[in-house]
């Protein structure tokens, strides 16, 4: 049998040190590899304002429009529980946050892959701490614990000085010369003059600012700049 180390028992003061109301509710469903650590997990969270625990199918109708979230729990980041976090994806509900009892880095970025969108290490984490990320991930945020943060943060420098930049690539979904080109776009300069900046022709300038209002459905190299600023890419 598994090791279990169920959640502790909330505060008797609910809204203690968890920062959002009881107006601020999240759809929440428990979904673990273990019957014993689901429950504990609901148990820990029935209490919390901010959370409306659900036990129906992912895919039906939310009242009032609330987010949707599902905490997926297990020992380790495995097959299995892989699997449940595809599975929770692929069935309604857009947001995840995993507990697990390791995350070294294979196991982190596995589950980056697989779409978890906030973690947690399953040993002394607080139905409060939980809360947190559920809530997180509601509004759009990712949350993990500092020391897997800072260990993803030295991964993607790593990669970004090791692999990407010696080939001219980025992180960002536009590429190095789409980035230069809006940047002097949004800087007033015309075809020529962005041109001879970078040492292309006219023509491939052209090519470059149709290549990328085409890949994103923009209608115009102004709105090209504009979606390049309001995504933070120049």
């Amino acid at each position: 049998m598994r090791s279990m180390h169920t959640l502790p028992v909330v505060p008797a003061n609910p809204l203690a040190g968890n920062g959002f109301g009881p107006s601020q509710r999240v759809s929440t469903w428990v979904r673990a590899t273990d019957p014993l650590l689901s429950a504990g997990i609901v148990a820990g969270l029935r209490q919390q304002p901010g959370i409306r625990l659900r036990d129906d199918q992912m895919d039906a109708p939310d009242p009032g429009g609330e987010a949707r979230v599902a905490v997926v729990a297990g020992d380790q980041v495995d097959e299995e529980l892989l699997r449940i976090v595809r599975t929770t994806l692929r069935n309604g509900c857009p947001k995840v946050v995993l507990i697990a009892g390791r995350l070294d880095d294979a196991s982190v970025f596995t589950a980056l892959e697989a779409g978890v969108c906030g973690m947690l290490r399953r040993e002394g984490v607080t139905p409060d701490e939980l809360a947190r990320a559920v809530q997180s991930a509601a509004n759009g945020h990712g949350s993990m614990p500092p020391d897997v943060l800072g260990r993803v943060l030295n991964q993607v420098g790593r990669m970004q000085r090791q692999v990407l930049s010696p080939r001219g690539w980025t992180m960002s979904p536009l590429r190095k010369r789409e980035i230069d080109v809006l940047r002097l776009l949004a800087e007033g300069a015309d075809t020529a003059e962005i041109a001879s900046e970078l040492e292309y022709s006219e023509r491939t300038i052209k090519s470059i600012i149709h290549d990328v209002t085409v890949r994103f459905g923009l209608r115009n190299r102004t709105h090209a700049v504009a979606y390049a600023v309001r995504e933070g890419l120049i």
